[in-house]
């Protein structure tokens, strides 16, 4: 599953690939206790181990694809 961070003051955005098997209302109400804690942290781990700890106050938005969604790459129609 694939999870977009929009950090404020930064052109880039933190994309990170989710194991499939986290249930996503878990996904969901882990973001929202970060992001609702007066100096918290949102601290995610992608497949391959990357841990990110974003400042709460920073978070712009959080965009969760869909855990069916394939990737793809190169040009397709």
């Amino acid at each position: 599953m694939d999870v977009r961070i929009g950090v404020t003051n930064s052109m880039r955005e933190l994309d990170l690939d989710v194991d499939d098997s986290i249930d996503r209302d878990e996904l969901k109400s882990h973001i929202e206790s970060a992001l609702g804690t007066e100096g918290g942290l949102l601290h995610m781990q992608d497949r391959r181990g990357r841990e990110v700890m974003v400042p709460a106050d920073k978070v712009a938005y959080v965009e969760i694809g869909s855990p069916n969604e394939g990737r793809t790459i190169g040009f397709t129609s």
